[in-house]
């Protein structure tokens, strides 16, 4: 990575324009990054410079940082982004990666390396695995919540903020710290006529239609075939033992770790930890 930080790409994968932030060189192992929930590939701008030889691409998911929203008929549900993901991938002609996904991005990850168990060599989950299923019965009262919540949030607008740090406050008032959300806000932000409002679309807020069953949430993970690390943070996910029992139930090649720090812990001090255990983990692995 040159001293002037990471590069800006883009792309255009169906009909959607794309995009995200590179760190390292093309012909560097590959390495693709997804971030979480309201966040933006800036997740990884403490992370992604510490991973030597490695050519790290980190994506904003649709909806999220400074890639497209999606089509007002559309929806975000955890598969929806897969396609562009796998445009991204064969836009950067990678045959096969490592992958790494924080919250959101780790439960989306989850889903494609177990789609294209080929393609990926090791794969991170940080502090998340899949999505919590909901019981078979409650498919009708899922499916009302999302339809009710999409009608809500197509007429909500956006939130503005007067100055760019009233919007970090904002972010701060969710657990993370100064550097951080500085980071994720100035990438989420765009101006507007009485100070700043978010790039994130709000229907992310809202339900999902559909949620994976108890036996699909199990296929996913028995068909991860890579070797597989799986971080929980000891003031995040780390508390719940049950998802750790389930992974290691269900995943045949898997490392659990317990680390410290909260959530966003590849965004707090120990960052330069966590890389030293990725890249160990990734080298390690083969």
């Amino acid at each position: 990575m040159s001293a002037a930080g990471p590069l800006p790409l883009q792309w255009e994968i169906n009909g959607l324009k794309l995009a995200g932030l590179s760190w390292g060189k093309p012909g560097d192992r590959p390495l693709l990054a997804l971030h979480g929930w309201l966040d933006n590939a800036a997740s990884f701008s403490l992370l992604a410079p510490l991973m030597t030889g490695y050519h790290v691409v980190a994506l904003d998911l649709t909806g999220h940082g400074q890639s497209d929203q999606r089509s007002p008929d559309a929806t975000y549900q955890i598969w929806d982004d897969l396609p562009e993901i796998l445009g991204v991938v064969d836009a950067l002609a990678w045959d096969s990666f490592s992958l790494v996904g924080h919250s959101r991005g780790a439960i989306i990850s989850s889903l494609f390396a177990s789609a294209f168990p080929e393609r990926i060599e090791r794969l991170v989950l940080m502090d998340a695995v899949g999505p919590q299923p909901v019981p078979e019965q409650e498919f009708p009262q899922q499916m009302r919540k999302f339809l009710l919540d999409k009608q809500r949030l197509m007429q909500q607008a956006t939130r503005v903020f007067p100055n760019v740090e009233d919007a970090v406050s904002s972010r701060r008032n969710g657990g993370l710290h100064a550097a951080a959300a500085q980071l994720l806000v100035e990438r989420n932000l765009r101006p507007c006529a009485d100070g700043f409002s978010w790039t994130t679309d709000p229907r992310l807020r809202g339900a999902s239609a559909v949620k994976l069953t108890v036996g699909q949430n199990r296929a996913v993970l028995e068909s991860l075939a890579a070797p597989t690390l799986l971080l929980l943070a000891e003031d995040g996910l780390g508390r719940q033992r049950e998802l750790a029992v389930s992974a290691e139930r269900h995943v045949g090649n898997l490392i659990t770790e317990q680390v410290s720090g909260g959530h966003h812990f590849h965004m707090e001090t120990n960052v330069a930890a966590v890389a030293r255990r990725l890249t160990h983990f990734l080298e390690d692995a083969k």
